[in-house]
């Protein structure tokens, strides 16, 4: 009995969505993409925005439904793309975060450092492709932009690329945030390829104007939003505590997994040179984590059991932003009362209170985006919009914040 494999998907924000070939289902239906469904697209941020719990899953099928719609506007304006081309684009916009750790970026600043989650999802398609003898070959050039066509690439990874398109939708309507709005449709619309690079055709500048807008307003109102950063930085500080800890001989209670990575400071060359790491590192999910901040809770550490308590019962840190770093003098007053209230020493306080920058710019004019203007000569988007607010969003802006306890 052969199996359909051209299914859909219900994806609540574009209907149905079908699986376009038979390798696509086959790659969605592996324990390695199926890990996505239990790992969160945005963290922490369901302590901010309650609806805020869709997975990595739901965003890799969207962003997917994206490319193959991409793929069929620019053949429609007759631009040479070959059937194989077009499954490679799609099953490299699929696979692109395929290497996320738990909770998004927190164990990239944790438990293993130096190893970004864009080097692991490059590891883990070359081992897939192992698996699938080869068929994934040309997916990987264009993940990596090793192909000649680089527009393929841009599709996957740019200022415009369908990653963005998505996720900019998708957690606008789980979060609520009505500004994240994006109109998918029409940029997709707009697009084309001009000297083997994907541009937008003119008419589309205000739409691309309203995504680069949405993508400033949605970093400031849920991607670094103040609470969630305050969020992000306890879950930070509990697994920096927690390898500490183990680093030192400690045996905390963790799944096999999650105690491998506790236990050892492991680098991008031990990710290269050591293949079982890899296959360590894809059973962590957010369940690891979240059962062990449970059991941690109690532990005998007072540190790593507040850190944890805390967490558990959503009793964050208090959070201050402003736009200069603040003084020396203003945190070292708060270390000490932190301190004496909590008989912490100046190693431990450190978990509590300390002070960090955060930086966001909508549009990086290094990468531009470029409008092919009717009489055929491309523009860089900041030049051609008649909005100032345009030029302005290239502007990194800096801000810097304080973490102690609210009590």
């Amino acid at each position: 009995m052969t199996i359909n494999k051209r299914k859909i998907i219900n994806d609540p924000v574009y209907g149905f969505v079908t699986i376009p070939n038979d390798i696509v289902h086959d790659l969605i239906n592996h324990p390695t993409f199926q890990r996505l469904r239990r790992i969160k697209q945005l963290g922490l941020t369901n302590l901010v925005y309650p609806g805020a719990l869709h997975t990595r899953f739901h965003h890799a099928i969207g962003a997917m439904h994206l490319m193959t719609d991409a793929l069929q506007i620019l053949k429609s304006k007759n631009i040479q793309i070959s059937e194989e081309e077009s499954d490679a684009a799609i099953i490299a916009i699929l696979l692109h975060d395929i290497g996320h750790g738990p909770f998004s970026h927190a164990l990239e600043h944790s438990i293993v450092k130096g190893v970004h989650h864009e080097d692991i999802s490059a590891m883990l398609m070359d081992e897939l492709n192992k698996q699938f003898k080869g068929k994934l070959s040309l997916a990987i050039k264009i993940f990596k932009n090793q192909y000649p066509k680089k527009f393929l690439h841009q599709l996957v990874s740019s200022q415009l690329d369908m990653d963005r398109l998505d996720y900019l939708n998708r957690d606008s309507f789980f979060t609520g945030v009505s500004e994240g709005v994006v109109s998918n449709d029409r940029i997709i619309k707009m697009l084309n390829v001009k000297n083997g690079e994907l541009v937008i055709e003119a008419k589309g500048i205000y739409s691309v104007e309203n995504f680069l807008i949405a993508r400033r307003l949605m970093y400031w109102q849920v991607y670094l939003h103040k609470t969630v950063l305050s969020a992000e930085k306890l879950l930070v500080n509990i697994l920096k505590r927690a390898k500490d800890l183990s680093l030192q001989g400690t045996d905390l209670f963790a799944t096999p997994a999650l105690s491998l990575f506790l236990k050892n400071n492991f680098t991008k060359k031990d990710f290269i040179n050591k293949p079982e790491l890899i296959a360590q590192f894809i059973l962590l999910d957010d369940y690891d984590i979240m059962a062990s901040v449970k059991v941690w809770a109690s532990y005998q550490d007072v540190v790593l059991s507040t850190l944890c308590q805390n967490l558990l019962n959503r009793k964050l840190y208090k959070i201050e932003i402003q736009q200069k770093k603040f003084s020396q003098a203003y945190e070292q007053s708060i270390r000490e009362k932190i301190m004496k209230k909590y008989k912490l020493d100046k190693q431990e306080v450190g978990y509590f209170v300390f002070s960090e920058a955060v930086n966001n710019s909508a549009y990086n004019t290094h990468s531009q985006i470029k409008i092919l203007q009717k009489d055929g000569t491309l523009i860089d988007v900041a030049k051609a919009s008649d909005q100032l607010n345009i030029k302005m969003l290239s502007k990194k802006v800096v801000k810097y914040f304080i973490c102690y306890p609210k009590d």
